[in-house]
């Protein structure tokens, strides 16, 4: 049987919702492992780092301690998006029940809307979580909350799209794992969340530049305090630029039914 995702039965009408509400309750229902654990993952970076490096002042003006919140805040909303659109998309491969979803009457658009905004409500929800438990150790302020909606949801929305590759790429946990431990996770922490790059060589501050997670952090960072090491529409430019590349490359792949038409 030929399973795809280009054509939806008008016969019974759109599955999106369905869909949509499936991958919310996924991690709804074990909420204290996809939603609790990542809020005292990142509690536990405030504590330790902002501990070792009391009193030391970031732009002049800013404690360390108000500096680290909003990094960290955006570091759990892109690990967790990331991690809701793989885990979900190698689970259902390796258990075998995908077919379920390919036979629905879902357009490859569909698809891929349901799974991204699913990944941006659970990256958005855990790092609601961890601004309000870690801003009672130092609420820092916002200059500019519509500049942190903006980049919250393109970071969010790239990091699903990047998981929606790696789960549609990866035929077991291993090669998910790897994609996760080789590529997201040293983007993510070498993307400014605990430093500025002004405090770095010059050598190491060209690398950083060529990382596209310290654009999504320098630009949500700026709308809490009005000042970044770049300016803010340079990074949502290029965050906005590479959102449109992974966006077309998942929905290439689930038109074409990559990995998944068996």
């Amino acid at each position: 049987m030929k399973h795809g995702l280009s054509r939806p039965s008008l016969e019974y009408g759109s599955g999106f919702p369905t869909l949509l509400r499936k991958e919310i309750m996924r991690f709804y229902k074990v909420g204290f492992q996809t939603v609790a654990a990542p809020v005292l993952t990142a509690v536990l970076y405030l504590m330790i780092f902002g501990h070792v490096l009391e009193g030391r002042e970031v732009y002049g003006r800013l404690s360390y301690t108000a500096f680290l919140i909003p990094g960290l805040v955006m570091m759990s909303v892109l690990q967790n998006a990331f991690a809701n659109t793989s885990s979900s998309l190698i689970q259902s491969k390796v258990t075998g029940n995908l077919v379920f979803v390919l036979l629905a009457p879902l357009s490859h658009l569909e698809f891929y809307a349901a799974y991204i905004l699913a990944a941006v409500f659970r990256g958005v929800v855990v790092g609601l979580g961890v601004f309000l438990i870690t801003a009672w150790y130092g609420l820092p302020s916002i200059e500019y909350p519509l500049w942190i909606l903006v980049f919250a949801f393109l970071g969010a929305a790239i990091l699903g799209s990047l998981g929606l590759i790696a789960g549609i790429w990866a035929d077991k946990y291993d090669q998910l794992a790897a994609f996760q431990n080789f590529i997201i996770m040293p983007a993510t922490m070498l993307s400014g969340v605990f430093y500025s790059i002004h405090s770095l060589p010059p050598a190491w501050q060209v690398v950083s530049h060529f990382n596209p997670f310290f654009y999504m952090i320098d630009g949500f960072r700026y709308g809490f305090f009005g000042v970044s090491d770049i300016s803010p529409w340079s990074s949502l430019a290029i965050v906005t630029c590479f959102f449109i590349v992974v966006s077309a490359i998942a929905l290439r792949m689930l038109q074409k039914g990559y990995k998944l038409r068996y």
